[in-house]
């Protein structure tokens, strides 16, 4: 045993604790310091004072705190608590919030010791221990300047559409007394730890689970046999195994083989090394330009190598070309990325009775579709959906990464077999394994322009890494294929991209969805072709921007929404042109990305508005919170379609009404979520928002055509000439500033339009978290695996994400151009923000280098793909 004074109070744990963290969580109670990386320290997350200093807990093993003074957040002064709060909301520093506590301690510490004279360069050097995935860090830099000098800003009371409020909970996550899924402990709870498989391509020979079952606290050893459903789930194909049974054959290093459950986390990941499994080794099929065109498929009882193939073409290319005054071939190849969230997935199920005894399940998820999960956890276990209720809890990051299901089967099983609570919650280390990453393409691209430079032709062909499982890839690749032109006037125009599936990590959504592959080659051509006419970036993109009326992409004819991108062009003019007058290298990035999925879906978002009788108004919808402040969005339709007082509103999403929608993707949560809403107030204000009923509204993006449906036209002698891929696009431009002399960022400028903001506070933090990650993308990150399909980089810190100290400054212009149609003229924003990046930076490197860059990132080569898969 080890005793210590916390927050003031002389405690006694146990010291067989890996570390101070563990025992702070798992004994002590404090859920404050949140558990992102533990034990290697990585995320700053787990930050607590030890001796009045910022102490990294993961990082402290129990034999060093015997007599310390240990102090978290809960023990701070409560009127201090308060203030951090409030500035921390007021700021709009925070999104997700698992990150915030953390760093709220360090700011203590550092205004404890520097006191007014912390400046925001001291603040941003000392935050370099500190992880944020969803800032860019400005808005907490703010909030630092703000707290060092006594001058906490007021925090706004949320309003209506247009308004400046705090988010939905700010105060509460900022300081961490609202709980992630792992904060939550309810009585009998059991533990669940994932066994993955060794090897890429194996067949698994035989599973030997009696060492495991053996170990002091183990209540089960689950394999897929235990399964009585459904053993594969999935987002579009069924075909991602919940485990590998004997007899099957391993895809990636993803793959589980089996679940162990105990009476602690501590004993159950013991136990889960202890199960032993006989392989016969397969060499893996990790080269998706070769993939291709194999027979032997890469991915066990799955015909076929090639997941996808998204085409189409209008007018003559070859001609085109060739009558080109001038043309540009170039090969473009983007890197594989990982996302980062801060809270490492987690899942809680609790067993329940319904009022006739029959069992079910209550599921704790933070994936971004709950509905998807609830048909997909009852499809595993064999029971009708009305058994299962999934509730979402609002999850710590991540933009696309928690659309598919990591343990949430695994979790709802282990609790179904076992009759008790079961969590399990993955290491920073099985979440690199399990979860899809952002696809790498390879681009060629052939294109021309006039003499002016007014465009004539593209011919784009694509290879994207898909890796073993379909999540959603095709429709990457498909995205990636419908923006593979950017928002230009292009009159011919012929594109392929293939989806292949390899045994490298699985590929899915990623914040940008295809559309900012494309536009770093787009941008890439564009800035070509400048240059040999000899006029600058900004305006060969002036002279090609879209305009209403004009044929987009696959053929949509665009409305005035695409006034949006002009005015984006024009908002950055001055800063462009101003560092060129300087001498200052600088590069630009025009991007559009839409808003809602399209290409055929026939989307519908439902949500209820429902009144009670202490004059609480019940909000519920059907899009996952993950920081990008759709929570708040919903508050504000209804502060200002029903005049109500902010603090009388609760928002809700669980799977009790049937308002799914399919995953929060897409840019659409705040598009569709405020229109549902808006009806469903629209609904209650005409029935005198009486109380106890549930008033429904829904909003539908159903008139969309699919690549697919194009292709299928024309082979059958049709032709849908002008047909509708997107119902609504968001608009970016992006202007990079070099310094001169050592290459480094000076500031980014992002004008971005965004429709209308529904909140101006929340939107910048979306832009300027979303340039960060696009300046990563563009420069250091990346996720690439070796020859044996195994991630070379297995910790946070060799993603190489930009830290606090390294981030430029970021002005955000927000260019309001309404969608026509679209409730309140709102357009999305959540992925727009890191479409133009890449190919900024690649111009304003090409100016201040000479060099053309055409692979990502551009300075960190050893995150780059492995060339070898590719040529």
């Amino acid at each position: 045993m080890v005793e210590f004074n916390l927050n003031g109070e002389a405690v006694t744990a146990r010291d067989d604790h890996p570390h101070l963290l563990a025992a702070l969580r798992e004994e002590l109670g404090i859920t404050s310091a949140k558990d992102g990386c533990s034990p290697s320290g990585q995320c700053g997350c787990c930050t607590v004072l030890m001796g009045g200093k910022a102490r990294i807990s993961c990082q402290t093993p129990m034999d060093k705190i015997a007599g310390a003074e240990i102090v978290t957040l809960e023990g701070f002064d409560p009127a201090e608590v308060a203030a951090m709060a409030e500035a921390f909301a007021a700021c709009g520093a925070l999104q997700c919030g698992f990150c915030t506590p953390g760093i709220v301690v360090r700011t203590k510490a550092l205004i404890d010791k520097n006191g007014a004279e912390l400046t925001r360069d001291q603040a941003s050097r000392h935050l370099g221990a500190h992880l944020c995935r969803c800032t860019g860090y400005v808005k907490i830099l703010d909030a630092v300047e703000a707290l060092a000098q006594g001058c906490v800003p007021v925090a706004v009371r949320p309003g209506g559409i247009g308004a400046r409020g705090t988010k939905y909970e700010g105060r509460e996550l900022s300081i961490g007394t609202r709980d992630f899924i792992d904060d939550m402990y309810p009585d009998g709870l059991l533990h669940g730890a994932l066994h993955l498989s060794e090897h890429a391509r194996a067949d698994v020979v035989a599973i030997d689970t009696t060492a495991a079952l053996a170990v002091d606290g183990v209540e089960a050893v689950l394999t897929a046999d235990d399964i009585p459903g459904d053993r594969r789930v999935g987002i579009i194909h069924k075909d991602w195994p919940v485990m590998i049974p004997v007899g099957g054959r391993t895809a990636y290093l993803g793959d589980v083989l089996a679940v162990v459950v105990a009476d602690s986390r501590q004993v159950a990941r013991a136990a889960a090394e202890l199960v032993a499994v006989e392989y016969e080794v397969h060499e893996p099929m990790v080269d998706p330009v070769r993939v291709i065109h194999s027979d032997e498929p890469a991915v066990w009882e799955l015909d076929g190598n090639v997941l996808s193939t998204s085409t189409y073409a209008r007018g003559d290319v070859d001609a085109a070309l060739a009558a080109s005054a001038h043309t540009v071939h170039e090969t473009f190849q983007t890197q594989r990325v990982e996302h980062a969230f801060l809270e490492p997935e987690s899942t809680l199920a609790v067993p329940t009775d319904d009022a006739d005894g029959e069992p079910g399940l209550h599921v704790y998820s933070g994936g971004q579709g709950i509905w998807d999960d609830r048909d997909d956890i009852a499809a595993m276990l064999g029971v009708d959906t009305s058994r299962i209720t999934t509730e979402l809890v609002s999850n710590g990051g991540a933009f696309g990464g928690k659309e598919d299901m990591s343990n949430q089967a695994h979790t709802a099983l282990a609790a179904w077999l076992t009759g008790r609570p079961v969590k399990i919650t993955l290491s920073r280390e099985e979440s690199l394994l399990i979860h899809p990453k952002r696809h790498p393409i390879r681009m060629e691209y052939d294109a021309g322009c006039e003499a002016d430079g007014t465009l004539t032709a593209i011919r784009v062909r694509m290879i994207g890494d898909s890796g073993p499982y379909a999540s959603v890839g095709m429709k990457v690749l498909e995205r990636a294929a419908g923006h593979a032109t950017g928002p230009y006037i292009v009159p011919n125009v012929d594109v392929e991209a293939i989806a292949a599936r390899t045994n490298n990590s699985v590929c899915g959504a990623f914040r940008g969805f295809g559309a900012n592959q494309a536009q770093f080659a787009m941008e890439g051509v564009l800035d070509r072709l400048a240059e040999q006419i000899g006029i600058t970036g900004w305006e060969m993109r002036s002279r090609n921007v879209v305009v209403p009326g004009a044929t987009w992409g696959p053929g949509q004819v665009l409305d005035d929404g695409c006034l949006g991108a002009r005015a984006c062009l024009d908002a950055v003019k001055p800063v462009y042109d101003a560092a060129i007058a300087a001498g200052k290298p600088v590069g630009m990035g025009l991007g559009l990305k839409n808003s809602g999925l399209g290409n055929g879906f026939k989307e519908i978002a439902k949500a209820v508005v429902r009144f009670h009788d202490d004059g609480t108004v019940e909000v519920r919808h059907c899009w996952t919170e993950m920081g990008q402040g759709v929570h708040t969005v919903v508050q504000q339709v209804v502060i200002e379609e029903l005049d109500v007082d902010p603090e009388r509103i609760v928002v809700l999403v669980d799977s009790s009404r049937e308002l799914g929608a399919g995953q929060t993707t897409g840019s659409r949560g705040t598009l569709m979520g405020a229109g549902s809403v808006k009806a469903a107030c629209e609904a209650a204000r005409a029935d005198g928002c009486q109380v106890g009923i549930d008033y429904e509204g829904d909003y539908r993006v159903d008139w969309t055509n699919s690549l697919g449906q194009i292709a299928a036209a024309k082979e059958a002698g049709e032709d849908i000439e002008n047909p509708i891929i997107h119902s609504t696009f968001g608009y970016a431009a992006q202007v990079v500033v070099l310094d001169p002399e050592s290459g480094d960022i000076e500031h980014v400028v992002a004008a971005h339009d965004v429709g209308r903001a529904v909140n101006p506070m929340l939107c910048e933090g979306q832009i300027e978290g979303a340039v960060h990650m696009g300046l990563g993308y563009a420069l250091s990150e990346g996720f690439p695996c070796d020859e044996t399909g195994f991630p070379v980089n297995t910790t946070l810190r060799s993603l190489d994400i930009i830290r606090p100290k390294d981030m430029p400054p970021v002005e955000v212009i927000l260019v309001e151009s309404p969608q026509p149609d679209s409730p309140y003229g709102i357009k999305g924003v959540g992925e727009i923000g890191l479409v133009p990046t890449a190919g900024a930076v690649a111009a304003a490197i090409r100016a201040q280098t000479g060099e053309w860059h055409s692979e990502l990132p551009i300075r960190n080569e050893a995150n780059r793909e492995r060339a070898s898969a590719w040529t």
